[in-house]
């Protein structure tokens, strides 16, 4: 099953990301070697958002994600939701359904 990770950003969050980026990056890439976080990143003009997927059994995956990264620790994200994805196209659809099969 994908999850989609949606962080609103702090609007200082340009100014203030780079005494954090390496940490979060580091636990960004740790969690794609392992599997679960399939893409990431913010959002552009404006970078109020960032958005993530996973994937797994359960959103246990993606609140420990959240629970460890340092823009949350530090005030980076103002709030965040983890949604369920129902994906259905493309060959790393959880749920693929194609009617010319």
């Amino acid at each position: 099953m994908h999850f989609l990770l949606i962080y609103d950003l702090a609007p200082d969050y340009m100014e203030k990301r780079g005494q954090y980026r390496d940490e979060h990056l580091r636990l960004a890439w740790q969690a794609h070697e392992r599997g679960e976080l399939e893409l990431g990143g913010a959002l552009a003009d404006p970078a109020d958002q960032a958005i993530l997927l996973f994937k797994g059994e359960s959103p246990q995956v993606v609140e420990t994600f959240v629970e460890q990264d340092p823009y949350v620790h530090h005030g980076l994200v103002k709030q965040w939701q983890i949604r369920p994805w129902t994906t259905v196209v493309g060959d790393k659809a959880s749920s693929p359904v194609n009617p010319e099969q």
